[in-house]
């Protein structure tokens, strides 16, 4: 009988850990993190607005449909759909970016799975690879992933207060979690300090258009 039990159970892990097929895929043209990631050290044209919370371990999503696929960083959640950055979703759709043929419309379906985080490497903009997050807004993001877990090792927490890079410094903090949970900076940690040069551009829904993110 335990033997049976345990069968079972395994056999519901290997279920659950699959790749989920027949999803609906809608296009998402304002780009967010609910982790605390800015978007000016990123390609915000490849970001996935999955419903459940992004792991520690599982930020890199590849989706596929109409025989094309992308790879995405997961970092922000939705209010249940499958939503992706709209530059992706129009790739998907017709094989095209959205300012080369923006095209307008709904769900697409399609596939996904978790995809080592090497294969998202080159979404991510910093100078050496990390994972930007906000230091005054991303802290507890940042503790809640053990030591060994791709976040907690691979981030960086940036002085900038959001993730449109509007406010701020544009540097990176120390952390010494046997001193405090408050990273140390070379300026106030969460400065309201406006800061330029670093815009963040979404792409307009329906045209392809660029936009600068505000906030």
């Amino acid at each position: 009988m335990f033997t049976k039990i345990a069968a079972t159970l395994s056999l519901a892990t290997v279920v659950l850990s699959a790749p989920l097929s027949g999803v609906s895929i809608t296009p998402h043209d304002s780009f967010s993190s609910s982790i605390g990631v800015l978007g000016c050290h990123i390609n915000t044209d490849r970001v996935a607005y999955w419903p459940m919370q992004p792991g520690c371990d599982s930020l890199c999503k590849k989706v596929s449909s109409n025989g094309r696929s992308v790879h995405l960083l997961q970092i922000d959640t939705s209010g249940g759909a499958f939503d992706i950055s709209y530059d992706a979703w129009n790739y998907l759709n017709v094989g095209k970016g959205a300012a080369e043929e923006p095209t307008s419309g709904g769900g697409i379906p399609a596939q996904w799975e978790d995809a080592p985080m090497s294969d998202c490497a080159d979404l991510i903009k910093t100078p050496d690879g990390k994972l930007p997050l906000m230091a005054a807004n991303s802290i507890n993001t940042f503790i809640s992933c053990p030591v060994g877990s791709w976040l907690r090792d691979n981030s960086a927490l940036y002085n900038i207060a959001n993730s449109a890079c509007t406010l701020g410094y544009n540097e990176v903090c120390s952390l010494d979690l046997a001193v405090s949970n408050q990273p140390t900076c070379d300026h106030m940690l969460g400065s309201q300090n406006p800061l330029s040069g670093l815009p963040v551009t979404n792409k307009a829904y329906g045209t392809g258009a660029d936009a600068i993110a505000t906030q």
